[in-house]
C-alpha cells in the first residue's frame, strides 16, 4: 500500500520552524518542521542536514518557504529517496537580489553585528520583505512584525551565513533533475524575489504548476496561512499525495 506523504516543512530565511497549527487545512495530515543551522554557509551543506531530516521517512513532501524553498532545491536535485512532491513558495533558483542597497548591505553585514544589526539590517531587510497586501491578511502583517521576528529568531552570525549560501547558489542548471509533483506557490507582490524567479521554477521543472495566490505578499504564509495551507492540501488531492 502506497505511504501517505509526511510534510516536512522547511524555514525561511529567518531559520525558525513553522507554526504547524495555523496551517488549518492541513490538520489531517503528517506534518513536520525543524529549525535550520546557524552555522551553515553553503547550500550544500544545508541539503546534507535536511537529508539527515528526513532519513526516517519513507515518504515525504518538502514544502520550503522563501530560502527554505531553494534549501529544498538543492535537495531535490539530489533526487533522494522518499521525495513524493515539493510545495516552493516565494522561492528561486538563483539568487534573486538585485537591489544595489540590499546588495551593499550583504556586504556591509559581517562587520557590523549588535545595535546596527538589529536596528539598520533588519529594519532594511524586513522593508523588502513587505507588500501593499500585508495588513489584509488573516493575521495583519508588518515591516514592524517581519522585523521583531528576525530580532528574536536569527543571530547575526546566522543571518550572514544564509547571505553568504546565496551569493553562491544557482541550481538553475539542475531543475530538470527533479521528476516529482511540485507546486511553485506565489504572492501576487513581491519586491524582494520578483516575477522572473517562478517563471525560471516552472520552465526548468516537468510539470511544475504555478499558483498566484491573489493580494498577498512575500510574507503570505505568516499574513494568510489558512488560505495558504488551502492551495498545499488541493495541490497534494490533484496529485494523489
Amino acid at each position: 500500500m502506497k505511504a501517505t506523504p509526511t510534510l516536512v516543512m522547511i524555514p525561511c530565511f529567518a531559520g525558525a520552524p513553522w507554526q504547524l497549527n495555523s496551517l488549518t487545512h492541513l490538520q489531517g495530515r503528517n506534518m513536520r518542521t525543524l529549525r535550520l543551522p546557524d552555522d551553515v554557509h553553503d547550500l550544500e551543506t544545508l541539503a546534507d542536514f535536511l537529508a539527515d531530516q528526513v532519513r526516517d521517512l519513507q515518504s515525504y513532501v518538502l514544502v520550503g518557504d522563501s530560502y527554505g524553498a531553494v534549501a529544498s532545491l538543492a535537495f531535490a536535485t539530489r533526487q533522494p529517496r522518499g521525495l513524493a512532491g515539493l510545495v516552493l513558495s516565494g522561492g528561486f533558483a538563483k539568487s534573486p537580489i538585485t537591489s544595489p542597497l540590499l546588495k551593499a548591505l550583504a556586504a556591509l553585514a559581517p562587520f557590523f553585528p549588535g545595535p546596527f544589526y538589529r536596528q539598520a539590517t533588519l529594519r532594511i531587510h524586513a522593508a523588502q520583505l513587505a507588500s501593499s497586501f500585508d495588513n489584509e491578511g488573516e493575521v495583519p502583517w508588518s515591516v514592524a512584525k517581519s522585523r521583531a521576528f528576525f530580532v528574536e529568531k536569527t543571530p547575526h552570525r546566522a543571518y550572514v551565513n544564509r547571505m553568504r549560501s546565496i551569493e553562491r547558489a544557482d541550481y538553475t542548471g539542475l531543475l530538470a533533475r527533479i521528476a516529482v509533483p511540485t507546486l511553485i506557490l506565489t504572492p501576487e507582490e513581491d519586491k524582494l524575489i520578483g516575477e522572473l524567479a517562478a517563471k525560471v521554477l516552472l520552465a526548468g521543472i516537468r510539470g511544475s504548476q504555478e499558483v498566484v495566490m491573489p493580494r498577498t505578499g512575500h510574507m503570505f504564509r505568516f499574513s494568510h496561512p489558512g488560505a495558504y495551507s488551502l492551495e498545499i492540501s488541493k495541490f497534494l488531492e490533484r496529485a494523489a499525495l
